[in-house]
């Protein structure tokens, strides 16, 4: 990347700060841009849901996979729990969504608690032995009493196929219907996918491991024993390790990250570790054994480290300084945090990022482990909160004294409850990171450039006022 005119900043900058410029381009298509990653996650697109309670659980890990990114899960959760979520991941098909499933005998009321659950907003309905006997919508259950049996109400022929059939194939079998069903060998449910969901199996390239399965990644913390925890995790399946802690430059961070580098020398898989904001934290956490580092204090949606202490970076000076010196010690950059458009995520990749983590922005979708929530007006939303703030850190130190509780609570950054909205347009996960991925393909096609490395050397950069970047939204409707 360099700056327009040979522009030397003489301040850090912010995403807002910043603009992509246009330039000869031969690349004709958006399709023709691969957004795989180069820093051996196996992610074929360049986006990771951030290790947050209120962000990344199995549903998450699930669908995000399954379109090609990743999900770091979080560190709080319990061994035998972790394991659980691993094996359920693993086991999901790579292109036909898991399905919701209730029987005849069930009531209206229990699909109704279960619909909102899927962006699809389908309940099949089987038989004692998985076989499926229909399908209940929303509208199925309009206006019936909520105990009447969903055999009273379900659409009886649904469209099946087997799971082998080719995304073009389901997307022509559905014409006007709403989901089609996908039957092992056997005939049982095994699958469902909607016309939007084949359309974007013929797009997205699912990240999966060697033996074809979805990929997760699972945090680690720097306290306790940092290597039987990261045995576990590597135990339970895990393709990625990210070695988390807000302040990534410090002594038991270095040396957490060669106590988990130790374990993971046995059973190679990337190493993550973070967070920092200058090219000696990189430099430092390459020495000690980090693969990727990432990259971040304090611009996330829910932190308040900043306010708090005054510590942090502009995020787009700090990615473009970690990403050069990452290329200086032979490790890649996960930028961390601060995204709020499809816009920042192409300048963080321009800046030399790898992937993007994003935290509250997924929150807000039906893929995110918290309930749907409705306010006074009916509006969905779910909440988040950050992973320092008193309602996380309640959460990880339950296992305390009082008395030590009770300090450590002196210390909380971050907001405990946010309502997050789902847009009606976007609701799903899978919705923004359509958003996300066409506009980090046109930025591409802008530079043209058809592939991510490639997007990184190419890219132009300006620097703009404020009311430069106002001009850029939408504006006068």
């Amino acid at each position: 990347m360099r700056f327009l005119d040979g522009q030397v900043p003489d301040r850090d900058l912010t995403y807002d700060d910043v603009f992509l410029v246009p330039g000869r381009s031969a690349v004709t298509s958006r399709f023709d841009v691969d957004l795989t990653t180069a820093d051996g996650s196996g992610a074929t697109v360049p986006i990771v849901a951030a290790n947050m309670t209120a962000v990344a659980g199995r549903r998450m890990a699930e669908t995000l996979a399954r379109r090609g990114g990743l999900t770091v899960l979080p560190q709080d959760v319990a061994p035998d729990a972790m394991a659980g979520i691993v094996e359920w991941i693993k086991s999901r098909h790579p292109v036909w969504d898991t399905p919701l499933v209730l029987h005849t005998d069930d009531a209206v009321a229990d699909a109704l608690n279960l619909l909102p659950k899927r962006a699809h907003g389908t309940v099949v309905v089987v038989d004692d032995a998985g076989r499926p006997v229909g399908t209940v919508d929303e509208g199925a259950c309009t206006g019936v009493d909520r105990f009447t049996r969903l055999a009273d109400v379900l659409d009886p022929s649904p469209l099946t196929l087997p799971l082998d059939a080719p995304p073009r194939e389901v997307f022509e079998a559905l014409g006007p219907r709403g989901v089609a069903l996908g039957l092992d060998a056997d005939g049982r449910l095994a699958g469902l996918l909607t016309s939007l969901g084949a359309v974007r199996a013929g797009i997205y390239a699912p990240a999966v491991d060697d033996r074809g399965r979805l990929r997760t990644a699972a945090a680690v913390g720097i306290n306790g024993d940092v290597a039987v925890k990261a045995k576990a995790l590597l135990d339970a399946g895990v393709d990625v390790l990210v070695v988390d802690t807000a302040h990534g430059h410090q002594e038991k961070m270095l040396d957490a990250l060669r106590a988990v580098r130790s374990v993971v020398d046995e059973a190679p898989v990337p190493v993550v570790a973070g967070n920092v904001v200058t090219a000696a934290g990189v430099r430092d956490l390459a020495e000690a054994g980090a693969d990727i580092v990432k990259v971040g204090v304090g611009p996330g949606a829910m932190c308040t480290t900043r306010m708090m202490t005054g510590v942090g970076r502009p995020q787009f000076s700090a990615v473009l300084e970690c990403a050069a010196a990452g290329r200086d010690h032979g490790v890649r950059i996960w930028a961390d945090g601060g995204v709020r458009h499809p816009r920042d995520v192409a300048l963080a990749l321009a800046a030399g990022a790898s992937a993007v983590m994003i935290g509250s922005w997924l929150a807000g979708t039906y893929e995110s482990p918290g309930d749907l929530l409705r306010d006074e007006s009916g509006r969905p939303y779910k909440e988040s909160f950050g992973m320092a703030s008193k309602r996380a850190v309640s959460a990880r130190t339950r296992g305390d004294g009082s008395f030590d509780r009770a300090r450590k609570a002196l210390f909380e950054e971050g907001i405990s409850s946010s309502r997050q909205w789902l847009d009606p347009q976007r609701p799903g996960v899978e919705d923004v990171l359509d958003g996300i991925c066409s506009g980090v393909r046109s930025a591409c096609t802008y530079a043209g450039a058809r592939s991510l490395d490639e997007f990184t050397a190419r890219a132009v950069v300006g620097i703009q006022t404020a009311a430069g970047f106002t001009e850029g939204t939408p504006h006068g409707l």
